[in-house]
């Protein structure tokens, strides 16, 4: 037995007219003949609710003694002694009375739903667990009873009762609400206007919240992928910096506003290595983006803001969220910083706002090496401190008469300290080669300027010429010291990045994410390639095929062979990993190797995912076999034994048979080989669209000209008949067709009441036509809508000879055929109409009117101007 449904009426505020909502459905789903009781509700002394109630069968309460008085709690065991389809249960957070079996009334609704029975309660915003704080600091008073939110996000249908602040107070001054004597002081207190507004406010947020959801699950349900509204995708950026919260939590304060808005998170990192970046800030920063819907990034990039700006166009972002600066002012002389950059080279199809925070203006660190081992503004800087700087340092001494014969210079020695600076600041920018030159360089001028004979490159003094040399001595140190340090953070920034990179590639992994098209796009994020492929094949002979590749959003076509790439990883023996774009560094190589493991898991991951797809078909094929054994073995002997019967009575020679008997014998073979005759067709139906062999002959034509015709059989007085003159042709196969509206109408007509004809009708959308059968049964449930359409399945109590249950499947299946499709809707009033969409033939404007619809033979046929009626 399937679990029962629950509807739930929530409201703002006591009052609002949940309990009148909940009581109204209950009469019409009476009306429309559903089992329906009355488990508990309370009308409070309302006397529009407590009418309400008349009409509808109440189960008795159950009643207890508690401290000397007598209360009356729902008796869960006579409801479900008494089994309804439906019950009505009132206050959904209300607290039993001790010595009630459960304590919360929602947990008598859990037994009642685990039972099978649907059941419609009431409940207020103030009463949801979570926002038991926020509901008492508005109106002063908390809630004691309040039940868990999951209870009410698990309900199947969830309708909001709203209604104004003015127009709840106006029915609570005219005593709708409480007695006379308590008007007063609700009004005053609980049921000022700022406390309803407020409380109005938290169940419509709350409500649209689900709505989301629902229709998030309706999407997914259905497979659709393509956007209903403007979607808004918002990148943003990181720099591993503690502002990168703040910058996430505003990113997704502004998603929020727009239904299906995306969050990227994105962190460009050098070539060789992160930056200024925290590890473990990146992997908070990760983990709170994953935690609010969204996706992180991890691209590698020499230009920063050129990154940033390609990865946002590549993904089709619309905002790139970026933090102010963290540089202090005088950094500034280094350039316009990443922010002013994004934000010049942004264009007009990217926004960019820069969020503040508590971080602004309070400096990066200093920075690590960059580019190969320094970078290139270090280098340029460290050429010039090295090779300028001597020069104008000479000048400077030279032009003011310091030499080592005035005696107000500052001296040899300290000319040499001098030039020994210069040179180690040429070493700390630029690295060895600056260094040495600045030596060169520097030795130079000392010996020809400052050195005495001037002007030459001889040395007289034995102690200048060991001060020169050690001075080239200590530049050399200072040089190979500032290289090592260069070259060994070089080396710990590389370490990191990867040790970062094979961190997200395991948590992938455990994550189970089994998008190969992803993992591949992440390795081309990840090296900045043009387009990566996975590569394989059968044998060393055979030709490479391609498992899955992703292209540059610049429209770079991915290798086919691994000699047509620039990179290429062998994955075992047939199958290698091709990238294109540039050649990567051989210590790169270690990481590719990883995700190209990876991938390759992946893509054996997809293919036992395929296989148990496969299975499952193979097994929905055993049992429609095992269905189809069981109506041969019943439901096609039915028809066969009447058939027999009559015969049978017929040929007998003991009874002498009037003709009437014998009309009515030779009548009902004939409606037994009918019968017979439609089980078989849908039987061989249904084995061409399991086959896959059913194969359309698409033409143009009117729906007039093949809806009489399905409707051949039945009854004049059973279809209402309503197709305008002014439809377009569909391109359709008129026997499919001609067939599947033959099925549906005929199940129509066998669940709609005698009196009440099944409405066949027909309207154009678009570049569509829809034709809606239209019964006025009980309906199916919404659960059920699919399932109907199964084979061999039949809803509710049809008897066994009503059919095999394949009517609706071979409709849906001639429907998909044709390049249409088939749905199950409500019929307003009660019942359940079929809506087959057809697509408008290709080129064909609607028909001019004509003549009006005529309906009236026994087929029920439509006629047209200038065309004789079928």
């Amino acid at each position: 037995m399937g679990r029962g449904k629950l509807r739930i009426y929530l409201g703002a505020a006591p009052g609002v007219g949940k309990t009148y909502a909940m009581l109204s459905e209950g009469h019409r789903r009476v009306e429309r003949g559903a089992d329906l009781v009355v488990g508990f509700v309370e009308h409070h002394g309302r006397r529009r609710t407590q009418v309400m109630m008349h009409g509808l069968e109440e189960v008795p309460r159950r009643e207890l003694e508690y401290r000397g008085s007598t209360f009356t709690e729902m008796d869960v065991d006579a409801v479900l002694a008494r089994r309804p389809a439906i019950a009505l249960v009132d206050e959904l957070a209300h607290t039993n009375v001790p010595g009630s079996r459960n304590e919360k009334r929602w947990q008598d609704v859990e037994e009642l739903l685990r039972a099978g029975i649907d059941v419609v309660s009431t409940v207020n915003i103030q009463h949801l667990e979570s926002l038991g704080d926020v509901v008492g600091s508005i109106t002063g008073v908390r809630q004691r009873e309040t039940l868990p939110d999951e209870v009410v996000r698990r309900a199947d249908q969830i309708e909001l009762v709203d209604m104004s602040p003015q127009a709840l107070r106006r029915r609570m001054a005219h005593g709708n609400i409480y007695a006379p004597d308590k008007v007063d002081a609700a009004l005053s207190n609980y049921f000022r206007p700022g406390n309803l507004t407020a409380l109005r406010e938290l169940a419509l947020l709350w409500t649209a919240d689900r709505v989301d959801e629902y229709l998030q699950q309706y999407r997914d349900e259905h497979s659709i992928r393509s956007t209903w509204q403007a979607r808004e995708r918002i990148v943003v950026g990181l720099t591993g910096g503690p502002e990168g919260r703040t910058l996430i939590r505003r990113a997704a304060r502004m998603a929020a506003k727009g239904s299906g808005s995306e969050i990227l998170a994105v962190y460009i990192a050098r070539s060789d290595g992160l930056t200024s970046a925290s590890p473990k800030e990146l992997a908070v920063q990760r983990t709170l983006v994953e935690d609010l819907g969204g996706t992180f990034h991890h691209v590698i990039g020499e230009d920063i803001p050129g990154a940033l700006l390609e990865f946002a166009r590549g993904v089709n972002a619309t905002q790139i969220v970026l933090g102010s600066s963290r540089r202090k002012t005088w950094q500034y002389i280094f350039g316009p910083g990443v922010g002013a950059t994004v934000a010049r080279d942004s264009g007009p199809d990217l926004d960019v706002h820069i969020v503040t925070h508590d971080e602004v203006a309070k400096g990066r660190g200093l920075p690590v090496a960059r580019g190969a081992r320094l970078g290139r503004s270090r280098l340029i800087a460290g050429w010039a401190v090295g090779v300028a700087g001597p020069a104008l340092l000479t000048l400077l001494l030279t032009g003011t008469g310091a030499t080592l014969a005035s005696e107000a210079g500052p001296g040899f020695a300290n000319e040499v300290l001098l030039f020994l600076f210069l040179n180690v600041l040429a070493a700390l920018l630029g690295g060895m080669v600056p260094a040495l030159a600045s030596a060169a360089v520097g030795s130079l001028l000392l010996n020809y300027y400052f050195t005495p004979p001037t002007h030459t490159l001889t040395i007289a003094d034995p102690e200048n010429i060991v001060a020169i040399a050690i001075f080239v001595a200590v530049a050399v140190c200072v040089a190979s010291v500032v290289d090592l340090a260069a070259r060994r953070t070089h080396q710990a920034a590389r370490l990191r990045a990867e040790s970062e990179i094979l961190s997200f590639l395991a948590g992938s992994v455990l994550r189970g994410e089994t998008s190969l098209e992803a993992l591949l796009e992440r390795v081309r994020e990840t090296f900045a390639m043009d387009s990566v492929a996975l590569l394989e094949r059968e044998s060393d002979v055979a030709p490479w095929t391609c498992a899955g590749s992703v292209g540059g959003h610049d429209g770079t076509p991915a290798p086919e062979r691994p000699e047509d790439a620039e990179v290429d990883m062998p994955v075992g023996d047939h199958m290698a990993l091709a990238l294109s774009g540039r050649v990567l560094p051989a210590e790169d190589r270690r990481v590719l190797a990883a995700f190209a493991a990876q991938a390759a898991v992946v893509l054996d991951r997809q293919r036992l995912a395929q296989q148990a797809g496969q299975a499952r078909e193979l097994a929905e094929g055993n049992r429609i076999r095992t269905a189809l054994l069981a109506a041969v073995s019943h439901d096609l002997r039915t028809p066969l034994a009447a058939i027999k019967a009559a015969v049978s009575s017929l040929r007998s020679d003991d009874v002498a048979w009037s003709e009437e008997d014998e009309a009515e014998l030779l009548e009902g073979i004939e409606d037994g080989a009918d019968r017979l005759d439609h089980l078989v067709g849908n039987l061989l139906d249904m084995s061409r669209l399991q086959t896959g062999t059913v194969t359309p002959l698409i033409r143009e034509i009117d729906l007039d000209e093949v809806v009489p015709m399905a409707l051949v059989g039945v009854p004049m007085a059973k279809v209402a008949l309503d197709i305008p003159e002014e439809l377009p042709m569909v391109a359709v196969d008129p026997g499919l067709l001609e067939r599947g509206v033959a099925n549906i109408v005929e199940n129509a007509v066998k669940y709609s009441p005698p009196d009440r004809p099944v409405l066949v009708s027909a309207s154009a959308l678009g570049d569509r036509v829809e034709l809606r059968v239209a019964d006025g049964g009980l309906g199916v449930p919404d659960s059920e809508k699919d399932r109907i359409f199964e084979p061999f399945q039949r809803y509710g109590d049809a008897p066994r000879g009503a059919g095999v249950g394949l009517g609706l499947a071979v409709a849906r299946g001639f429907a998909e055929a044709m390049g249409g499709r088939l749905t199950a809707e409500d019929t307003p009033g009660g019942g359940m109409t079929m809506v087959l969409t057809l697509r408008v033939a290709a080129g064909r404007p609607p028909v001019d009117p004509g003549l009006p619809v005529q309906v009236g033979s026994t087929s029920a046929t439509t006629t047209r101007k200038g065309r004789p009626a079928t």
